[in-house]
């Protein structure tokens, strides 16, 4: 079968032939349909994302797929059975295992371009903003970087807790889409940030995948008892944060890493997909897919990511 690898570090991730794998004991085999792209594949590409595998792997955390085999011991998923898994790596691919616990139904009505990349973008903003973030209706919210992957989920889980949504991207067709995910106000990354948050009155939540300068305007314009929640650094500067700033204004920062909660914590992360996929079935989430491309074209689907070209998801489909 054809899957996209890392090879090794020194050199592009590339489409390969290997054997179709068997699932083992626990494990269920996939015929992928589509794999969403995050950020995340692009830092596995050169060795700089905190949970990448040893070369040679197969690119791809999420995947949507039909189940064409059961591992020993599996009752559930059947054989025949959409689901939607987050797997870590192996979503590149015509087929791949994955651990059966992960999985999760794929609602009838929701097409596996839209679920391939769905688990880690809304997951992801809906426990920051619920279990870490504590945000509440009639606070604001700031969202930066919010026409990326998780940044436009953030603005619209924000919406649906209630809260005051500004949305920060850079460009009119970047703002554009944030507005259409329900932000109240938009701002153009290239201004003077920390003024204009401070003119709409201050934030309460900071929603920040960017780091770098955009994270300290956002600590700037924090109103006390403030959450400021890391979600990662797009900008390739992760921020150091003055801890005397904190203790003046009492500011929380808050660092979520979704894929933690795997090993420590897992029925968080399905109680959390739970609501959003009741959420979606009531119509009240739209994902958001700028770029469905071929497997032959994943190395162009990551360049998207990385020249931030691409608005919400980009899917790659099998």
């Amino acid at each position: 079968m054809k899957a996209f690898q890392v090879v090794d570090f020194d050199s592009p991730a590339q489409l390969v032939e290997i054997d179709v794998p068997q699932p083992a004991a626990g494990e269920v085999s996939l015929r992928i349909e589509a794999c969403g792209l995050n950020f995340a594949d692009m830092l596995m590409t050169k060795g700089k994302y905190q949970d990448t595998p040893k070369p040679p792997f197969t690119l791809g955390l999420e995947v949507c797929g039909v189940v064409t085999e059961q591992g020993e011991g599996v009752t559930w998923p059947k054989v025949g059975q959409r689901v939607a898994v987050f797997g870590g790596q192996g979503g590149l691919a015509e087929h791949g295992v994955f651990s059966a616990d992960r999985c999760i139904a794929v609602p009838d009505a929701m097409p596996s371009t839209e679920a391939a990349g769905f688990m880690v973008a809304y997951g992801t903003s809906h426990l920051a903003l619920t279990r870490r973030g504590r945000l509440k209706a009639g606070e604001t919210l700031v969202v930066l970087g919010a026409a990326g992957g998780v940044g436009l989920t953030a603005v619209e889980i924000g919406k649906q807790l209630g809260a005051r949504v500004i949305a920060v991207a850079r460009g009119a067709e970047k703002l554009a889409v944030a507005k259409a995910a329900g932000a109240d106000h938009l701002i153009d990354a290239d201004a003077d940030l920390a003024a204009e948050l401070k003119a709409l009155g201050g934030i309460d939540v900071a929603y920040d995948a960017v780091g770098g300068d955009s994270f300290t305007a956002a600590l700037k314009a924090a109103k006390r008892e403030a959450r400021l929640l890391a979600i990662g650094f797009a900008s390739g500067d992760v921020p150091q944060v003055p801890a005397n700033h904190l203790l003046v204004k009492n500011v929380d920062v808050i660092g979520v890493y979704w894929g933690g909660y795997l090993k420590f914590a897992p029925e968080a992360l399905t109680e959390s997909l739970a609501e959003l996929l009741d959420w979606y079935a009531q119509g009240r989430l739209k994902p958001h897919v700028s770029h469905v491309l071929p497997l032959d074209q994943a190395a162009e689907g990551i360049d998207l990511l990385a020249s931030r070209k691409s608005t919400g998801k980009v899917v790659i489909t099998l």
